[in-house]
Protein backbone atom coordinates (compact mmCIF):
# COMPACT_ATOMS: atom_id res chain seq x y z
CA UNK A 1 0.00 0.00 0.00
CA UNK A 2 3.08 2.24 0.72
CA UNK A 3 4.13 1.84 -3.07
CA UNK A 4 0.44 3.21 -4.23
CA UNK A 5 0.18 6.07 -2.01
CA UNK A 6 3.75 7.29 -2.41
CA UNK A 7 3.37 7.31 -6.75
CA UNK A 8 -0.03 8.50 -6.41
CA UNK A 9 1.62 11.73 -4.30
CA UNK A 10 4.33 11.94 -6.54
CA UNK A 11 2.56 12.20 -9.56
CA UNK A 12 -0.72 14.00 -8.73
CA UNK A 13 1.87 16.54 -6.84
CA UNK A 14 4.04 16.01 -10.48
CA UNK A 15 1.03 17.08 -12.51
CA UNK A 16 -0.08 19.91 -10.98
CA UNK A 17 0.67 22.98 -14.19
CA UNK A 18 2.10 20.23 -16.13
CA UNK A 19 1.05 20.01 -19.98
CA UNK A 20 -1.27 17.02 -19.74
CA UNK A 21 -3.55 19.05 -16.75
CA UNK A 22 -3.93 22.08 -19.33
CA UNK A 23 -4.66 19.41 -22.26
CA UNK A 24 -7.49 18.33 -19.97
CA UNK A 25 -8.85 21.64 -19.86
CA UNK A 26 -8.62 21.80 -23.40
CA UNK A 27 -10.51 18.52 -24.51
CA UNK A 28 -13.07 19.73 -21.74
CA UNK A 29 -13.77 22.77 -23.46
CA UNK A 30 -13.39 21.61 -26.93
CA UNK A 31 -15.37 18.55 -26.25
CA UNK A 32 -18.02 19.09 -23.43
CA UNK A 33 -17.71 15.70 -22.82
CA UNK A 34 -16.14 14.84 -19.20
CA UNK A 35 -17.02 11.17 -18.83
CA UNK A 36 -15.26 9.85 -22.61
CA UNK A 37 -12.38 12.63 -21.36
CA UNK A 38 -11.72 11.16 -17.90
CA UNK A 39 -12.04 7.10 -19.61
CA UNK A 40 -9.90 8.52 -22.22
CA UNK A 41 -7.31 9.90 -19.89
CA UNK A 42 -7.40 6.61 -17.54
CA UNK A 43 -6.76 4.34 -20.62
CA UNK A 44 -3.98 6.34 -21.72
CA UNK A 45 -2.50 7.00 -17.94
CA UNK A 46 -2.51 3.29 -17.52
CA UNK A 47 -0.94 2.05 -21.09
CA UNK A 48 2.00 4.57 -21.31
CA UNK A 49 2.87 4.25 -17.30
CA UNK A 50 2.52 0.37 -17.78
CA UNK A 51 4.84 0.76 -20.83
CA UNK A 52 6.88 3.56 -18.86
CA UNK A 53 7.17 0.94 -16.26
CA UNK A 54 8.38 -2.07 -18.32
CA UNK A 55 10.95 0.00 -20.75
CA UNK A 56 11.42 3.34 -19.48
CA UNK A 57 14.39 2.52 -18.31
CA UNK A 58 15.86 0.83 -21.64
CA UNK A 59 14.98 3.35 -23.63
CA UNK A 60 16.77 6.10 -21.03
CA UNK A 61 19.81 4.18 -21.92
CA UNK A 62 19.33 4.00 -26.08
CA UNK A 63 18.33 7.88 -25.96
CA UNK A 64 21.02 10.31 -24.72
CA UNK A 65 19.71 13.60 -23.11
CA UNK A 66 19.93 15.51 -25.74
CA UNK A 67 18.15 13.67 -28.36
CA UNK A 68 15.78 13.33 -25.29
CA UNK A 69 15.49 16.91 -24.86
CA UNK A 70 15.00 17.72 -28.62
CA UNK A 71 11.90 15.09 -28.83
CA UNK A 72 10.20 17.00 -26.05
CA UNK A 73 10.72 20.50 -27.84
CA UNK A 74 9.64 19.27 -31.17
CA UNK A 75 6.71 17.64 -29.48
CA UNK A 76 5.50 20.95 -27.46
CA UNK A 77 6.10 23.21 -30.42
CA UNK A 78 3.88 19.88 -32.30
CA UNK A 79 1.08 20.53 -29.97
CA UNK A 80 1.00 24.17 -29.80
CA UNK A 81 0.19 23.71 -33.70
CA UNK A 82 -1.80 21.21 -33.27
CA UNK A 83 -4.01 23.39 -30.67
CA UNK A 84 -4.52 26.16 -33.62
CA UNK A 85 -6.19 23.68 -35.57
CA UNK A 86 -9.78 23.85 -35.13
CA UNK A 87 -10.55 20.03 -36.59
CA UNK A 88 -13.13 21.49 -39.11
CA UNK A 89 -15.32 22.49 -35.84
CA UNK A 90 -16.80 26.23 -35.66
CA UNK A 91 -17.31 27.70 -31.97
CA UNK A 92 -20.71 26.32 -32.32
CA UNK A 93 -20.90 23.10 -33.05
CA UNK A 94 -17.50 22.27 -30.45
CA UNK A 95 -20.49 19.63 -28.78
CA UNK A 96 -20.19 17.43 -31.85
CA UNK A 97 -17.68 14.53 -31.57
CA UNK A 98 -14.09 14.52 -33.18
CA UNK A 99 -14.29 11.90 -36.43
CA UNK A 100 -13.21 8.94 -34.18
CA UNK A 101 -14.91 10.06 -30.91
CA UNK A 102 -13.98 12.27 -27.59
CA UNK A 103 -12.65 8.96 -25.85
CA UNK A 104 -10.10 7.96 -28.73
CA UNK A 105 -9.13 11.75 -29.32
CA UNK A 106 -8.76 11.73 -25.72
CA UNK A 107 -6.70 8.98 -25.59
CA UNK A 108 -4.45 9.25 -28.54
CA UNK A 109 -3.54 12.91 -27.18
CA UNK A 110 -2.65 12.13 -24.05
CA UNK A 111 -0.90 9.39 -24.49
CA UNK A 112 1.40 11.02 -26.93
CA UNK A 113 1.73 14.56 -24.33
CA UNK A 114 2.76 12.28 -21.83
CA UNK A 115 6.01 10.51 -23.68
CA UNK A 116 8.93 11.98 -22.44
CA UNK A 117 6.66 13.90 -19.60
CA UNK A 118 7.84 14.66 -16.13
CA UNK A 119 5.17 12.26 -14.97
CA UNK A 120 6.43 9.34 -17.37
CA UNK A 121 9.68 10.14 -16.22
CA UNK A 122 8.25 9.95 -12.48
CA UNK A 123 6.88 6.20 -13.36
CA UNK A 124 10.22 5.07 -14.41
CA UNK A 125 12.09 6.30 -11.30
CA UNK A 126 9.39 5.09 -9.32
CA UNK A 127 8.90 1.73 -10.55
CA UNK A 128 12.89 1.28 -10.50
CA UNK A 129 12.91 1.92 -6.96
CA UNK A 130 9.49 0.27 -5.66
CA UNK A 131 7.68 -3.03 -6.12
CA UNK A 132 5.06 -4.57 -6.98
CA UNK A 133 5.05 -2.85 -10.55
CA UNK A 134 1.11 -3.26 -10.65
CA UNK A 135 1.36 -0.83 -7.39
CA UNK A 136 3.20 2.21 -9.00
CA UNK A 137 0.72 1.65 -12.62
CA UNK A 138 -1.58 1.79 -9.99
CA UNK A 139 -0.99 4.82 -8.30
CA UNK A 140 1.07 6.69 -10.38
CA UNK A 141 -2.97 6.48 -12.59
CA UNK A 142 -4.41 7.23 -9.59
CA UNK A 143 -2.17 11.06 -9.09
CA UNK A 144 -3.01 11.35 -12.77
CA UNK A 145 -6.98 11.16 -12.31
CA UNK A 146 -6.50 13.10 -9.08
CA UNK A 147 -5.14 15.93 -10.78
CA UNK A 148 -7.28 15.99 -14.21
CA UNK A 149 -10.41 14.93 -13.55
CA UNK A 150 -11.31 18.13 -11.47
CA UNK A 151 -9.68 19.73 -14.33
CA UNK A 152 -11.98 18.00 -16.73
CA UNK A 153 -15.24 18.29 -14.41
CA UNK A 154 -14.61 21.98 -14.12
CA UNK A 155 -13.88 23.05 -17.64
CA UNK A 156 -16.55 21.23 -18.98
CA UNK A 157 -19.15 22.86 -16.62
CA UNK A 158 -17.62 26.53 -17.21
CA UNK A 159 -16.50 26.10 -21.09
CA UNK A 160 -19.51 27.95 -22.42
CA UNK A 161 -18.07 31.07 -21.05
CA UNK A 162 -14.66 30.74 -22.68
CA UNK A 163 -14.44 31.32 -26.09
CA UNK A 164 -12.94 28.79 -28.15
CA UNK A 165 -10.97 30.46 -30.33
CA UNK A 166 -9.39 33.02 -27.84
CA UNK A 167 -8.42 29.11 -25.68
CA UNK A 168 -7.36 27.81 -28.59
CA UNK A 169 -4.94 29.78 -29.20
CA UNK A 170 -3.74 30.82 -25.39
CA UNK A 171 -3.12 27.43 -24.84
CA UNK A 172 -1.25 27.21 -28.48
CA UNK A 173 1.06 30.10 -26.85
CA UNK A 174 0.98 28.71 -23.80
CA UNK A 175 2.74 25.27 -25.03
CA UNK A 176 5.05 27.26 -27.70
CA UNK A 177 6.09 29.30 -24.34
CA UNK A 178 7.00 25.51 -22.79
CA UNK A 179 9.02 24.64 -26.13
CA UNK A 180 11.11 27.84 -26.02
CA UNK A 181 11.54 27.07 -22.03
CA UNK A 182 12.74 23.82 -22.54
CA UNK A 183 15.10 24.56 -25.68
CA UNK A 184 16.77 27.38 -23.51
CA UNK A 185 16.86 25.30 -20.26
CA UNK A 186 18.62 22.55 -21.74
CA UNK A 187 18.54 19.01 -21.63
CA UNK A 188 18.51 17.26 -18.16
CA UNK A 189 22.00 15.34 -17.61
Amino acid sequence: MQTFLIAAATVALAEVGDKTQLLSLILAARYRKPWPICIGILLATLVNHALAGFVGELLARWLTPQVLHWVVVVSLLAMAVWILIPDRMEEEDAQDKPRHGVMVATVIAFFLAEMGDKTQIATVVLAAQYHPLWQVVAGTTVGMLLANVPVVWLGSRFAHRLPLRATRLASAVLFAALAVWTLLSGPRM
